[in-house]
C-alpha cells in the first residue's frame, strides 16, 4: 500500500495573512455589533448616543447593562440584544481561534505522521 504524503505546513506569512483577515473580520463584527445595540437604545429607549453606547458595549462585552429602561420595547430589545451579544461572544473568539487551532491541529498531524 502506498504511502500517503501530507501537505507541508503552509509558510508563517500566509498563516499570519489569515489571521489578519479573520482579525478583520471579528473587528467588523464588533463594530457591526455595538452599532446595533447603540441604534437600538436610541431609538427604543431614547437615550443619547453616548448611553447608548455604554450600555450596548457593556451588554456586547457580558457586563450587563448601565442605565435603567423604562419602556417595553427598550427592555424586549435590551433581552434580546444579549441574547444576540452572547452568540456573538462566542462566535467571535471562535473566528479569531480557528486559524491558530489549524495550524496547530495540522502541525500536529504532521509530527503524527512521521512517526510512522
Amino acid at each position: 500500500m502506498p504511502e500517503k504524503r501530507l501537505p507541508a505546513l503552509p509558510p508563517r506569512a500566509q498563516f499570519l495573512a489569515r489571521m489578519a483577515r479573520t482579525v478583520l473580520i471579528a473587528l467588523g463584527l464588533v463594530a457591526a455589533s455595538l452599532f446595533l445595540g447603540m441604534l437600538g437604545y436610541h431609538v427604543f429607549e431614547d437615550m443619547p448616543w453616548i448611553d447608548a453606547f455604554v450600555n450596548a458595549s457593556m451588554i456586547l462585552s457580558g457586563m450587563g447593562p448601565i442605565g435603567e429602561l423604562h419602556t417595553r420595547g427598550g427592555k424586549l430589545f435590551a433581552g434580546l440584544y444579549a441574547l444576540y451579544s452572547g452568540f456573538a461572544l462566542l462566535t467571535i473568539a471562535a473566528l479569531l481561534l480557528a486559524p491558530i487551532v489549524r495550524r496547530f491541529l495540522h502541525r500536529f498531524h504532521l509530527e503524527m505522521g512521521s512517526d510512522r
